[in-house]
């Protein structure tokens, strides 16, 4: 009986068995991520077991919030290994798993407070959200940077944000960690271009969300966060190292602006 295995498969039923469209595969294939390798007696394109398990990776690091030319380069790297990638991708999501059985557990002890009549301990109602605080060091911050361009600019968009705002970006900002705390589980240098890129869209997050950050001002962003012993403890808390890491990926990225 014929399991599948034994011949190519079509780009539709590819599409089905993925849970993909059509137009997507075509777009991984035009862009060099995934090209079917097999060919039908007919001579069609098919895709090969191979070309399945290829997939599979590609899918597992969209999940994880990499952008497809980062798939594209991790994957196009001679030393790239399936199996320790695979080891890499399921560290990041039990990561992530923790985070999302926290936010149940404070949902569930919030509707039993409710129930019950109950008022919760405010710092129970707040645990599951993580260390992140935009206020926290707000009168620091305006004594070191009150003065600048910068400072005025963040403040001005911060005064906008709600709390939807907040987690969003937190959610932004989480996917730029883990995708670094990827790099560095795959062991690939802080200036290879896959961590330049990822030094790329810490800058853009911050540019996007805070005040412009040309290359210059996001290196000494990356030099702070070695030598502020409070921004270190937040990378350090990710991956041990993160805080070197990222600041010479910050500045290789800024030689190739």
């Amino acid at each position: 009986m014929d399991d599948g295995r034994t011949r190519g498969l079509r780009v539709g039923e590819v599409a089905a068995l993925a849970h993909l469209t059509v137009r997507t595969l075509h777009h991984y294939d035009s862009i060099g991520l995934l090209r079917p390798s097999g060919r039908s007696e007919a001579g069609y394109r098919e895709y090969t077991e191979q070309d399945l398990e290829r997939l599979q990776t590609v899918l597992l690091y969209r999940e994880l919030g990499f952008g497809l030319g980062e798939i594209r380069d991790l994957l196009a790297d001679p030393g790239f290994d399936r199996r320790e990638a695979l080891r890499a991708q399921r560290a990041q999501l039990a990561r992530r798993s923790g985070q999302l059985d926290a936010m149940i557990a404070l949902i569930d002890k919030t509707l039993a407070a409710m129930d019950e009549g109950i008022p919760m301990e405010r710092t129970d109602m707040f645990e599951a959200f993580g260390d992140f605080d935009p206020a926290e060091h707000e009168a620091e911050t305006q004594a070191r940077w009150g003065e600048t361009d910068a400072y005025r600019e963040s403040a001005r968009r911060a005064r906008r944000y709600t709390k939807d705002d907040w987690r969003r970006f937190k959610a932004e900002s989480d996917a730029v960690n883990e995708a670094v705390a990827a790099l560095m589980d795959a062991g690939v240098a802080p200036d290879d271009p896959r961590a330049m890129d990822a030094a790329e869209r810490h800058r853009l997050l911050v540019d996007s969300w805070f005040y412009p950050c040309p290359p210059e001002m996001h290196e000494h962003l990356g030099r702070m966060y070695v030598e502020d012993g409070r921004f270190t403890a937040t990378y350090e808390r990710i991956r041990p190292g993160m805080a070197v890491y990222l600041r010479d990926a910050i500045a290789a990225n800024a030689r190739e602006r």
